[in-house]
């Protein structure tokens, strides 16, 4: 016994310093986090056009039943504006079907990267899925000059009017659906004004008021989009019928009618004329208010317009609309000649004899 205990203690003496304890700096190797998400690409178009909205779905499977959300994380686009951050999600048995919408804005164009990331609600780390972005054919269209720029599956007019811009240009003012639209595109060629008086933007269904100032010579106003459901150009043509009251397209906005006063005026002369040879003829007065009536009422119709005065500051829009477009301030208190009116503007002719509309608010107290 006693020699087994002298050679144990030699053995230590010798081999004491291979045997260390774990140093507390040292790095403990983790297991790898699991995979619990599974991606692949659906519905992916084989071609897409510069300006084009499109969509692409991720069907993501999880093999972790409960968790609160999955979330993504795009990089790597290139010729793409991505339209939705958060998906439109339907979730069919055990799969996900997440819809993203993206803006082709390039000739050439590639899908993101995209890192799938699961959330619990205790935090739970799992490793992270990432679906590498392919490239896709992308067609570059070469349109003729009345091309608007609006590339969709449907564009349709709602409503529209013309009315007297200045001694040689008329303005169209119209509003427009459109579908699955990058609305905001919306541009003419060849007009002398134009632009956006209202805007609802939505992926599947947008709607614009547009106003565009062009030459008196024209008798019918065209312009062209690609239909993405027929794949060709499709013209919306807009027939030129001037009107002298009110130039809007909302239906809440109900201006005085003038457009027929002169004819008006014109009945009313030849009523009094015929009155006049009825007296001469039958020699009765009864018959007078034939006379009276409508003489009176040219009269009255040919009162001269009336003046109003607009305060210094006041903003002159083009069109009786809120937010609209603003072509001219006053730069101090002045007098202009009193067109019309509707609800809460006042159409005044200006010192250019052009046609503008003023708020209410802003005509002067006295």
């Amino acid at each position: 016994m006693r020699l087994i205990l002298i050679s144990l203690f030699i053995a230590l003496s010798l081999f004491g310093n291979d045997f260390k304890a774990p140093d507390e700096n040292q790095s403990i190797v983790e297991a790898p986090l699991p995979k619990v998400l599974y991606l692949s690409l659906k519905d992916v178009p084989e071609r897409i056009i510069k300006g084009e909205i499109f969509s692409i779905t991720l069907k993501t499977l999880s093999t972790v039943k409960k968790f609160q959300n999955i979330t993504y994380k795009f990089a790597n686009q290139k010729g793409l504006k991505s339209i939705n951050k958060v998906p439109y999600r339907e979730n069919v048995k055990k799969y996900y079907y997440d819809t993203f919408f993206f803006l082709a804005t390039r000739s050439k164009a590639k899908l993101p990267d995209i890192t799938a990331t699961l959330v619990t609600r205790n935090n739970q780390k799992y490793k992270k899925t990432t679906l590498i972005g392919e490239k896709i054919n992308t067609v570059t269209l070469n349109p003729k000059k009345e091309f608007s720029n609006i590339i969709a599956d449907s564009f349709k007019l709602v409503n529209y009017k013309t009315t007297n811009y200045d001694k040689t240009h008329n303005i169209i003012v119209f509003s427009a659906t459109a579908q699955n639209c990058n609305i905001k595109a919306f541009k003419l060629k060849n007009v002398y004004k134009q632009g956006i008086e209202s805007l609802k933007k939505s992926i599947k269904t947008s709607k614009i008021t547009y106003y565009a100032v062009i030459n008196k010579e024209i008798e019918n106003f065209s312009f062209s989009y690609f239909n993405l459901q027929r794949n060709k150009y499709l013209n919306i043509t807009i027939p030129i019928i001037v009107n002298d009251d009110s130039v809007t397209t909302q239906t809440d906005l109900k201006p005085k009618n003038q457009s027929k006063e002169k004819l008006k005026m014109s009945i009313a002369g030849a009523v009094a004329l015929v009155g006049f040879v009825i007296i001469l003829w039958r020699r009765k007065y009864i018959y007078l208010p034939l006379i009276v009536i409508p003489l009176a009422y040219i009269a009255y119709m040919a009162i001269p317009a009336k003046d109003v005065c607009i305060k210094q500051g006041s903003m002159i829009y083009l069109l009786p609309v809120h937010n609209g477009t603003i072509f001219e301030t006053t730069s101090s208190e002045m007098i202009f000649t009193k067109e019309g009116s509707v609800k809460e503007f006042v159409k005044v002719k200006l010192k250019n004899e052009k046609i503008g509309w003023v708020k209410n608010e802003n005509i002067c107290s006295n």
